[in-house]
């Protein structure tokens, strides 16, 4: 069943029938025998169907950002920014797809080749509730251009999102077989992938659900591309304005209300700052995030998407304090509604849980670091590698620094964030492939080489 809940209040609003196994395959086939003619469409005709969808977006930005608010509460803010992000990456698409996808020629040495750029068939993506726009866009926006259809699969609380994403697309032009939503669940995946009509598949999703489903792509020989957890280290090497630093490191930190996988969730600080950058954070935190609705414009610290989500996280920081790590703010439920508030740790060591596992909500764990060397290891000692940010005054020593993190992205003097031609993905256990920018539309591409003589 897919539901909508609003998460400030705990009231259920709306609920949609999972599709039946026969739906699932009509839809399939629907997205299947649609693929030849979307394919034989020209480069040009369907960048200008994703333009137009970038318009169509912009217009039902304060629409699209309401139903985040009530799905998953994001503040109203934050969901009009995320569609602006959303129409950045349609256009970015519609404008670069003909570059993008241009023929590729290779002198050989005793010929000519040239290496071709095309679709590979009907996708599956798996997206989750986070970002309901925004992750979807990342996925099929150059896929449209590039020519594959797309079965898409949205998370079970975000079914007004799915539904608004569906319209508008097929108000801009995608033909209503090009692109088809589904309310499939979760059980429903693995017949999906097992199916031959399907190419390849992408999840936006937690570790556990990529391994499930890279199992499964994997038992069919798909093309997989994965996007999972993160718990990106934040290193401060120095700084000239502390307060600057303060605000801005947390800033990106409770994005989202901290429901950011690329947000920076472990902030290492070196030695002869740590002391102060604590009190400083602490005070930030506990005076400037304050719970408050969502919808109201002057809200800082909305509720997390449900209330079994905050409950997981209160229990997290719980269990950190109980191992032995300080409690310096925040950590406390707060009711009605899936609120938790803004938190800080410090002294997670090694033996406790909290200092591996990703902590995905309003909570900051800062770090001390003897020296360059010893941040840098504090950075690479987890499973994860996702994304990085490494702040200070001299930039030769910034990019030193951020050569030697395990990540697949390194921001210097900014955090995480997203921008439609930057690439974004990770290693080791936060996933396969890459999202966006050039690399994002090569990763369900046929690269075809022809041999011309």
């Amino acid at each position: 069943m897919y539901s909508v809940t609003d998460p400030a209040r705990g009231v259920l609003v709306e609920e949609v029938a999972n599709s039946t196994e026969e739906e699932v395959r009509a839809a399939i086939g629907r997205v299947a025998g649609a693929y030849p003619g979307w394919r034989g469409r020209s480069v040009g005709e369907r960048a200008a169907v994703v333009a137009r969808a970038a318009e169509l977006f912009a217009e039902r930005a304060d629409e699209l950002a309401a139903i985040m608010t009530l799905e998953m509460g994001k503040r109203v803010n934050e969901g009009r920014g995320e569609v602006g992000i959303v129409v950045d990456i349609f256009r970015y698409y519609a404008e670069h797809g003909t570059t993008l996808l241009a023929d590729e020629p290779i002198d050989l040495k005793d010929g000519k080749a040239v290496i071709t750029k095309g679709p590979i068939g009907a996708l599956l993506g798996i997206m989750p509730w986070n970002f309901p726009c925004y992750q979807v866009a990342r996925f099929v926006a150059p896929n449209l251009v590039l020519g594959n259809t797309i079965l898409l699969k949205h998370a079970s609380i975000c079914p007004r999102s799915a539904r608004a994403i569906e319209e508008i697309l097929h108000a801009a032009g995608v033909p209503d077989d090009v692109y088809v939503n589904t309310y499939a669940s979760s059980r429903q995946i693995p017949a999906i992938l097992a199916d031959p009509r399907i190419a390849g598949v992408s999840l936006t999703g937690s570790e556990q659900a990529g391994i499930s489903v890279a199992a499964e792509a994997g038992k069919n020989l798909k093309k997989t591309v994965l996007e999972l957890g993160g718990s990106d280290p934040l290193i401060i090497l120095d700084t000239d304005d502390l307060d600057e630093t303060v605000n801005a490191t947390a800033t990106a930190r409770m994005r989202n209300c901290g429901q950011s996988c690329n947000a920076p969730k472990r902030m290492i600080v070196l030695a002869g700052l740590y002391d102060e950058y604590v009190d400083r954070l602490t005070k930030r935190v506990t005076e400037y995030y304050v719970p408050g609705d969502p919808a109201d414009p002057a809200t800082k610290l909305p509720p997390l998407a449900s209330a079994a989500a905050a409950d997981e996280v209160a229990a997290q920081v719980a269990k950190a304090v109980d191992q032995g790590a300080t409690l310096r703010a925040g950590g406390h439920r707060i009711t009605p509604g899936a609120y938790l508030e803004a938190t800080v740790l410090t002294d997670v060591t090694p033996e406790m849980d909290a200092y591996y596992e990703e902590i995905f909500g309003p909570v900051v764990i800062v770090f001390k670091a003897t020296d360059e060397d010893h941040a840098v290891a504090l950075a690479n000692d987890t499973p994860f590698g996702l994304g990085a940010s490494v702040w200070g005054t001299d930039p030769d020593r910034n990019r030193r620094v951020a050569d030697r993190i395990d990540a697949g992205m390194v921001y210097l003097n900014r955090a995480g964030g997203s921008q439609a031609d930057l690439p974004f993905g990770g290693i080791k256990r936060s996933g396969l492939g890459r999202e966006l920018g050039p690399a994002g539309i090569e990763e369900f591409m046929n690269k075809k080489s022809i041999r011309l003589g």
